[in-house]
């Protein structure tokens, strides 16, 4: 019966983390990598950035955060 709760959570644990790595890279996504390219390529322009990069950033760093979280935890249930 342990066995299957640890399956069911890394099964959540996995999921979730596919998700957020997604979302860091996905161009749909309201944090990926392709705001940071249009927040540099204005810059590089000498134009005001598109987006709030403080805000870009921080909530890039916090999904980073969690996906580390989610890294270590899957590392326990090994």
């Amino acid at each position: 019966m342990n066995e299957d709760k640890n399956f069911d959570k890394r099964n959540a644990l996995n999921a979730e983390l596919a998700e957020l790595m997604s979302g860091l890279s996905a161009n749909t996504s309201p944090i990926g990598d392709w705001k940071v390219i249009k927040v540099y390529e204005a810059r590089m322009l000498g134009k005001e950035d598109p987006y709030d990069m403080e805000e870009l950033a921080a909530e890039r760093q916090a999904a980073r955060d969690r996906i580390n979280e989610i890294q270590n935890e899957l590392k326990k249930l090994d």
